[in-house]
């Protein structure tokens, strides 16, 4: 197993690079793909990227993932075994201002990457899906066993559409696929973008803090650390069909094709002004809170059902706000002298 060559893309954003560390130093050969876009700051995508750069073993390819003809020449190349595809574009709120950039490379590159893993036959394909599948759905804790279909964004639109196109593959060419739904990552290395950087940010330099819908959302935090351990569980999990799966009560977790759908989520939701009086905690320093009402494409509440990742791969996220985000802070201060 250890001589399996992965292909990691997205390697230059925040999951990913965190999982090709943790791949090279388990003893596997990894291929980062990445365009290092300008969506947020490339100079801290090309950050993440350097010290990937020193590590035998590892090989970078800078390109799009709509971009079929080099998705093409880089599994030609390469040839590996097992995919992670966590390149995407991300953000809720970004997807009602650019809803292209959510279909060239979201739906054309999750194309592209699909195509290619049945042009080289790869043991298994898992990918980035999001919490934000679950939309309407207000029962909680969100299971995998439930019907998500009320998106709410078009980001949350394009990742449905990855999970309905996996499982397309899995049944017309038995290609093992694996969705991943993402309960609001958060950690050293983060995006600039979401909410504890934006804070961490403003907090330090004395600004008011943007807080939506009174700050009574509450999110399922999960440290990244743990996202890792179960991408890497999942990876290595390869799906099979499952013999009692029955079409007159379909369950959409599962199938008659070798395809999953898990949850990675810290299953603690936490209220956003918890979350912002323990950054207050670590940061020493109060925020100027500007209360504002909940965003179009947002939701109140996220809550992960993780009973089936903890029964197939043994793993259940468990760290705590105030641990990871004392990490975060450290980091922050670290690596920009604040």
């Amino acid at each position: 197993m250890t001589q399996e060559t992965l292909l990691i893309t997205g390697a230059a954003g925040f999951i990913g690079s965190h999982l090709a560390r943790v791949c090279l130093a388990r003893g596997h050969k990894v291929v980062g793909l990445d365009n290092l876009n300008d969506y947020y700051d490339p100079t801290l995508k090309q950050a993440r990227l350097d010290p990937l750069l020193k590590i035998p073993g590892f090989a970078f390819e800078k390109a799009s993932l709509e971009d079929n003809a080099a998705v093409r020449g880089i599994f030609e190349k390469h040839r590996p075994d097992r995919v992670v595809n966590l390149a995407a574009q991300a953000g809720v709120r970004y997807s009602l201002e650019n809803p292209r950039a959510y279909i060239d490379a979201n739906i054309v590159g999750f194309l592209n990457i699909l195509e290619a893993c049945r042009a080289h036959q790869v043991a298994h394909l898992a990918y980035a899906s999001s919490s934000s599948v679950y939309g309407a759905n207000t029962k909680l804790p969100f299971s995998v066993h439930d019907n998500v279909d009320h998106p709410l964004s078009l980001y949350a639109a394009s990742k449905k559409a990855n999970e309905l196109m996996a499982h397309t593959y899995s049944h017309l060419f038995r290609i093992p696929t694996t969705g991943l739904r993402f309960f609001t990552v958060y950690g050293p290395w983060g995006r600039p973008d979401m909410a504890l950087f934006l804070f961490t940010k403003n907090i330090l330099a004395g600004k008011p803090i943007d807080v939506f819908n009174g700050g009574h959302h509450k999110r399922d935090f999960t440290y990244i650390d743990d996202i890792v351990e179960g991408v890497y569980r999942v990876t290595f999990n390869i799906p099979q069909a499952d013999p009692a799966w029955d079409a007159r009560k379909a369950d959409p977790a599962t199938s008659s094709a070798p395809y999953r759908v898990y949850n990675i989520g810290n299953s603690s939701p936490v209220e956003l002004m918890h979350y912002i009086r323990t950054l207050e905690d670590k940061l020493g320093k109060k925020a100027i809170l500007n209360m504002l009402p909940m965003q179009p494409g947002d939701v109140p509440s996220t809550e992960a059902d993780v009973a089936d990742l903890v029964r197939d791969v043994g793993f259940k996220p468990e760290t705590t706000v105030e641990t990871g985000i004392g990490r975060f802070v450290d980091w922050y201060r670290g690596f920009y002298g604040a």
